[in-house]
Formats: structure tokens, C-alpha cells, sequence
């Protein structure tokens, strides 16, 4: 079971950019089920960039995953550190359901770098 943060103005698509992302929906997925288990506020603002990074760090903490359309090198590094693993969508807008099909496929059959996440 992973568990996977998706940056979504709708919660329907992956539709946010992981800086400016105001609410990550957080679903818990193994190759049969998938749950949204809540919905994380990460709306404060900061002028800093490093603290606005770290807060959003925080925010998702609980994830092994984040999804997002666009992450920076230097907020995909701190993300790596924390111990998540950034992913870009495949496209603006693409379905948080679709993310999460795809997902449950990889899972039943893990490449390496998944099975690094489903070891943890």
C-alpha cells in the first residue's frame, strides 16, 4: 500500500503546481482499492521560498508519493529528502482516477523504483 498526495484545485484532476498548490487530496492505494483518506490544507503563504518548500514538505508529510503537474528541481530535491517521491502528470489535467488506475497496474507488478516506495 502506498500512499499518494495529488496537488487538485477540484479534487478531480491533478491541476496544481506542488508551490502554489492550495489543498492535496491524499489517497491511500494498493492494487485493488484506492480511498481518499483526507483532504490537507497547505494554504498558508510565505514570502521566503525555502519556508514556503518546507511547508508545503510538511503538509504532505504523510505521503510516500506526491503527484503534481510541475515541481521544481529545487523543491523536487527537498521533496526526495524528505523521503516522497515527486511525479509530474502526464498532462494538465489529468484525472486523479486515471493516476490512480494506472497506479494499481504498476503496483501488481512494481519496477524498481516502486518497490523502493512499497518497502518503506
Amino acid at each position: 500500500m502506498i500512499k499518494v498526495a495529488f496537488a487538485s484545485k477540484d479534487g478531480i484532476n491533478v491541476n496544481e503546481h506542488f508551490g502554489w498548490c492550495e489543498t492535496f487530496y491524499l489517497y491511500e492505494i494498493d492494487a485493488e482499492n484506492a480511498n481518499l483518506i483526507k483532504e490537507m490544507d497547505s494554504s498558508k503563504k510565505y514570502e521566503a521560498e525555502v519556508d514556503k518548500l518546507e511547508y508545503k514538505i510538511e503538509c504532505v508529510s504523510e505521503a510516500d508519493m506526491i503527484y503534481v503537474t510541475q515541481i521544481g528541481p529545487k523543491a523536487a530535491n527537498m521533496v526526495k529528502i524528505a523521503g516522497i517521491y515527486p511525479m509530474k502528470a502526464a498532462s494538465e489535467n489529468e484525472k486523479i482516477e486515471d493516476v490512480i488506475v494506472a497506479l494499481q497496474k504498476l503496483i501488481a507488478n512494481p519496477p524498481l523504483w516502486l518497490k523502493r516506495i512499497l518497502l518503506k
